[in-house]
């Protein structure tokens, strides 16, 4: 686009469209449980801070989510559990002599499922933060109106023969937000994982069902089938944009074993220690006490010699500047206190 171009657009009032995105609770839960839940979290959070996306959020949504919150979180870390107990009982039945080391890897994971279903959740709380700071949207009288006729005629998502008022809700309060926007500046999408009340019936579940098919008639209002349906919008809609964003958040954060965090805090402590030791011996020369140098020198030396044989890497041993002993002293503090010890304990 040529300078002048730009200059005519912005007289007119031109700016880049936002993507408006009513996501139902089903497809925020779906994206929670997922492992890989943090790439479309991510990328959403920063899309909404650069004001490319906007959330429509009806207060029912948060609700729903909240409710159904605990539920899934107490299944999820039940499944690894579960997984663990079926491999230890694999291992008991099917096992060889030589199993030893599988054992104690088995048992060291097992020790810290906490952790693990801590990190597995913790998609909820970056989901409900987006909830919540996203652009509420309520019924209004014409609003409920609309869903009494629609239950009334039994039109989907009433059409299963349930109570689908929250349903029918959320399709009225998209219907209502898309009919007043202007599509080609601001696009409007359905996000849905809940095919069976939303969907086509015996046909393509990525159809929106014929009862509210005509909300997605207008170009620039979409239907879009759960966690991958929004993933496809995505990349069709943002381009190469989305794609190095989801390079930048394309990660999966696995917690340490037992052992590597065992190995860590010995590492260093012996470095600590090493560095402590070498600057007792550099006051003890300055104060001129070279009996206790020559005993503290004869006490340390079988430890230092064995520091030296194993840290043998350029800056391993120190000594340390202040900055690179206190970021050791910190790493010390938060390892023992994950192995539970208490804060700034950090004795060698």
């Amino acid at each position: 686009m040529t300078g002048r171009s730009c200059r005519e657009r912005a007289s007119r009032g031109y700016r880049e469209p936002v993507l408006h995105l009513l996501i139902d609770t089903s497809t925020w839960l779906d994206m929670a449980r997922r492992r890989d839940g943090q790439r479309w979290i991510v990328a959403i959070r920063v899309l909404v801070l650069q004001n490319k996306v906007r959330l429509l959020v009806p207060s029912l949504i948060i609700d729903e989510f909240e409710r159904n919150r605990e539920r899934i979180e107490t299944s999820m870390t039940a499944s690894i559990a579960q997984r663990f107990k079926q491999i230890r009982q694999d291992l008991q039945e099917y096992g060889g002599e030589d199993d030893a080391h599988a054992y104690a890897v088995i048992e060291d994971l097992g020790r810290h499922l906490p952790l693990i279903g801590g990190m597995t959740t913790r998609n909820f709380d970056e989901i409900l933060d987006l909830l919540r700071a996203g652009h509420g949207v309520e019924p209004n009288d014409e609003t409920q109106a609309r869903v009494v006729e629609r239950g009334l005629a039994k039109r989907a998502p009433f059409h299963r023969g349930k109570n689908s008022v929250a349903d029918a809700l959320l399709v009225e309060l998209f219907g209502e937000a898309s009919r007043a926007a202007d599509l080609d500046a601001d696009p409007h999408a359905f996000v849905t994982t809940n095919s069976d009340d939303f969907s086509l019936v015996g046909g393509d579940k990525r159809e929106p069902h014929p009862d509210i098919a005509e909300l997605f008639e207008p170009v620039g209002s979409h239907y879009l089938l759960g966690v991958d349906g929004l993933d496809t919008y995505l990349r069709s809609h943002f381009g190469k944009e989305i794609e190095e964003l989801f390079a930048d958040t394309d990660f999966q954060e696995e917690p340490r074993r037992l052992d590597e965090i065992v190995a860590a805090e010995q590492e260093l402590f012996d470095r600590i220690w090493y560095h402590r030791s070498l600057q007792r011996d550099y006051r003890l020369e300055a104060d001129g006490n070279l009996a206790e140098l020559e005993r503290h020198q004869e006490v340390a030396g079988p430890g230092r010699e064995r520091l030296e044989a194993t840290y043998v890497e350029s800056g391993q041993r120190g000594p340390y500047s202040d900055f690179e002993l206190g970021m050791l002293n910190g790493k010390l503090s938060a390892i023992r206190w994950v192995l539970g010890s208490e804060w700034d304990f950090l004795d060698t």
